[in-house]
């Protein structure tokens, strides 16, 4: 009787000190952002979200993100394919590799894209004004946000039953329609969520796209390095609002992304 309830004191225990961590590390920042953005009223927040200057680098982060998705779909997909169907050599070292961003600081891909795009690299040399230009910041957030959709997808393509495909050729289906009629629906739950991820990460990506985006108002001015702006502006408001926005954006993603796990897994 001592040992069940040391076990239950103990589990309880353990559950209080992982909700405390959740609350002091994510809970309280998230109220703190939403607080400090309508601590002035709500006349104040739509003005700091209705200025040019911020909803111009919102509508840009959005669009560059949308179109780092867009690569990050066609790119990893192939890779993930690539790297589950086919053996060959230096394989595991490729896959291993495909975390690289998750460990590496962004500043440091950053400065990579800088030094490899950049003014004084072969492509600067060639006259190819590559950074602190949109193609530099696509580039980047596809740099950060690289793994998801091969990590979406890998798992997918392992349990995928090969049964399948081999009856599909047996009747005579070609390689392409066997891949969109039987491969692609299994493998599609793993692009859209690791599409969604991606997105949502790029959006609020600061440390690598802060070296080679420039800060050209509608131009390269993204929403991260304008709330960056904002706060050496001392203006609090200004950034929380646009922080706030994003926030809710990704978090929406996020809820988005677990609803469909839950119903894939419900399946």
């Amino acid at each position: 009787m001592n040992a069940l309830f040391r076990s239950r004191k103990w589990h309880f225990g353990f559950r209080g000190a992982v909700m405390l961590y959740f609350i002091i590390l994510i809970v309280c920042p998230i109220i703190g952002i939403y607080t400090q953005s309508f601590s002035a009223g709500w006349n104040p927040f739509w003005e700091s979200i209705a200025d040019p200057l911020a909803w111009k680098s919102v509508l840009l982060t959005v669009k560059l993100a949308v179109i780092s998705t867009v690569v990050n779909i066609l790119l990893g997909t192939m890779i993930g394919w690539v790297l589950i169907r086919y053996r060959f050599p230096g394989r595991s070292l490729l896959n291993s590799l495909v975390d690289l961003p998750f460990a590496l600081p962004t500043a440091v891909g950053g400065l990579m894209i800088l030094l490899l795009l950049g003014p004084r690299s072969w492509f600067g040399k060639m006259g190819l004004e590559i950074v602190f230009h949109e193609p530099a910041i696509v580039i980047a957030m596809v740099f950060v946000t690289f793994p998801f959709v091969i990590r979406g997808v890998q798992p997918l393509l392992e349990e995928l039953d090969r049964s399948e495909e081999e009856a599909a050729y047996t009747m005579g289906a070609t390689k392409a329609l066997t891949f969109v009629r039987i491969v692609l629906p299994s493998m599609l739950p793993g692009i859209i969520s690791g599409a969604m991820l991606a997105f949502s990460r790029a959006l609020a990506e600061f440390g690598a796209v802060v070296l080679v985006a420039g800060n050209i108002p509608g131009k390269t001015l993204i929403a991260s390095v304008y709330i960056y702006g904002q706060i050496e502006s001392d203006n609090p408001q200004g950034a929380a609002a646009v922080s706030v926005l994003l926030l809710t954006f990704s978090f929406l993603i996020l809820w988005t992304v677990n609803l469909l796990q839950a119903r894939r897994s419900g399946q």
